[in-house]
């Protein structure tokens, strides 16, 4: 499976032409025989990428006084969690904030706040605050997410995640597409089996076809 990983990540690099702007590679990948209205059977997995994700990482994290001094030395944004009532009557706003952010931090007593008026915009999208309890410090946590993809399907047979970008070699984001596809696999009752197909394209760029022996 490397190898044809490899290959497919090659061509969709020449493949695609050059862009003003630093293309992500995405993998995509269509399940078979698997009951997804079965909430136990959906992929909802953080996979710690080898070769990192290529790009810097946005984090925001819902933080006052002293943690969101500690947040700010660490190089996250601070969302006052004063706001937090306020954005969620404003979904625009909201989902503006959901998606100018990677992931999402928060101290334990606002996570309640949160989820009551946030949570219908930050859940759909995988993004809900991870707790940061007092005596850690957040830049581990952050630390730690800034290698880190979000492989989600929900409800849908066909999902997409970042392999990285552009920069990066072909070694690399084989290494990372390598992690991702073990990950699912390792979720499924019959691993690749339950496979129909996988892809491998840039931003904008054509998909191009992963060579999988059991699809």
């Amino acid at each position: 499976m490397e190898k044809s990983l490899q290959n497919a990540i090659q061509t969709a690099l020449e493949e695609a032409p050059e862009r003003k702007f630093i293309e992500s590679l995405e993998m995509s990948i269509t399940l078979k025989d698997v009951d997804l209205k079965n909430p136990s059977n959906r992929i909802q997995e953080e996979v710690r990428l080898p070769s990192g994700r290529g790009k810097e990482v946005k984090i925001a994290m819902f933080a006052g006084g002293e943690m969101a001094a500690k947040a700010r030395n660490a190089g996250l944004e601070i969302i006052d969690p004063s706001t937090i009532e306020d954005l969620g009557g404003k979904r625009q706003a909201a989902r503006k904030m959901a998606n100018r952010y990677d992931f999402f931090l928060s101290e334990i007593p606002h996570m309640g706040s949160v989820g009551r008026f946030l949570g219908v915009v930050l859940g759909p999208r995988g993004k809900m605050p991870r707790p940061v309890p007092p005596p850690v410090d957040p830049a581990m946590i952050a630390g730690g997410l800034k290698d880190t993809a979000v492989v989600r399907s929900r409800d849908k047979i066909t999902f997409h995640t970042a392999i990285g970008t552009r920069t990066q070699s072909n070694e690399e984001l084989t290494a990372n597409a390598l992690a991702i596809w073990k990950r699912v696999i390792g979720r499924l009752d019959r691993g690749d089996k339950n496979i129909r197909s996988c892809y491998i394209k840039t931003s904008m760029g054509p998909s191009i076809k992963v060579e999988v022996a059991n699809s």
